[in-house]
């Protein structure tokens, strides 16, 4: 057994296994090179000359495919034989699993109209809170929290990618085509999600007592609640503006209704209404971008327990409020730019909260901000 698996080029327990299910090697395609995805042949080259210690360039450039594609190919460790080898038969048999996946999988939401109803609903927003605003969720959400509310029904399941490829991708069918505007984004068809965002504003210089350094360690690893990030969605020619706030530990979010602008004063007055409504321990300290609404010179008071309890971030450092930055990106969905933010009255603002904090999110394992909050009122 020993002398046959090294000449099939795989590890003993592998010939073990295929002697087991019947006998005999897996039928591995040994067509040529598609253009798009490595054959048999070039796994065959990349085994020996890996074997031989050439690096990822060197084979990529015999091979004549980028080097990216080797170092993953290389990397993989679907690829890998149980001693941690690259084996060439064993990497085309990975493959060859991934690629026989049915067609039937790729038009789920077709063939299984209860299954598409519930991504529907979900997508556009029939799913509705008492307040009558919509509660539309994305892909992934979708995906994810079928599990948790079908745990023992196994048919009710779909990847993120297939509810994305139904809507976006001619002839998928099972979910209407207008659907794709209830997405975040609103757009018809996929772009590249790489963007830069370039902030020219000018800053002030901050205290150093201020600064976000400064910040208690607890805020970093959200396992204590009570800590805050804030910052302002801004109208059209900037004359109008939505406080955000949210919590870190439960991703809750707060708005704060600004219809008289957003100067310092007007700020720190919503903020205060909304802040001192919270229990104590669910009022710690804030984190807020250096704007000119929101500076420690404006002798802002806010009610927080600690002294020093507002923190600023660095300048064009928006990842150090990531929390809130991801809010105001789900904000959008319901105030676009260019518009004027003003006309909103306040129970609007308090039916868009209620959308998103009954939204599952990933990083709270699917569940939503608003069960999470619940979890921390009902402890004393």
């Amino acid at each position: 057994m020993g002398v046959a698996a090294a000449v099939a080029g795989v590890s003993r327990r592998t010939a073990q296994v295929w002697v087991a299910q019947g006998g005999g090697v897996p039928d591995i395609d040994l067509a040529a090179p598609s253009g798009r995805f490595l054959s048999f042949e070039e796994r065959e080259q990349i085994g020996l000359l890996h074997a031989e210690g050439r690096s990822g360039r060197q084979i990529a450039r015999r091979l004549g495919r980028p080097a990216s594609t080797i170092s993953r190919e290389l990397a993989h460790p679907g690829r890998r034989a149980s001693d941690g080898r690259y084996v060439p038969s064993v990497a085309q048999a990975h493959r060859d699993r991934q690629t026989a996946r049915p067609k039937d999988e790729r038009r789920r939401l077709a063939h299984h109209p209860r299954l598409a109803a519930y991504v529907e609903a979900r997508l556009d927003g029939t799913v509705r809170p008492a307040s009558g605003r919509s509660r539309a969720w994305s892909p992934q959400q979708i995906a994810n929290r079928l599990k948790i509310d079908f745990p023992d029904d196994e048919s009710m399941r779909v990847s993120h990618e297939t509810i994305y490829q139904a809507l976006y991708v001619q002839g998928r069918g099972g979910l209407r085509a207008e659907l794709h505007t209830a997405l975040r984004t609103g757009r018809a068809r996929r772009r590249p999600r790489a963007q830069t965002r370039a902030n020219q504003q000018g800053r002030r210089a901050i205290d150093d007592k201020y600064l976000i350094s400064e910040r208690p360690a607890e805020v970093t690893d959200r396992a204590v609640p009570g800590h805050w990030e804030g910052d302002l969605i801004i109208g059209t020619a900037n004359k109008s503006a939505i406080g955000t706030l949210v919590e870190r530990s439960t991703r809750f979010v707060m708005l704060l209704h600004l219809p008289d602008g957003y100067a310092a004063g007007q700020v720190a007055t919503a903020m205060r209404t909304k802040i001192q409504a919270l229990p104590e321990h669910l009022r710690r300290t804030l984190t807020w971008d250096q704007g000119r609404e929101m500076t420690p010179n404006a002798g802002i008071d806010i009610g927080f327990t600690d002294p020093v309890d507002l923190f600023f971030c660095d300048p064009h450092s928006p990842w150090q409020r990531g929390s809130n930055e991801n809010t105001n990106g789900l904000l959008r969905q319901y105030y676009p730019k260019g518009t004027d933010l003003s006309v909103h009255p306040a129970s609007d603002l308090e039916d868009v909260a209620e959308a998103l904090n009954t939204r599952p999110r990933q990083t709270l394992s699917w569940a939503t901000p608003a069960e999470k909050l619940a979890e921390l009122l009902s402890t004393p």
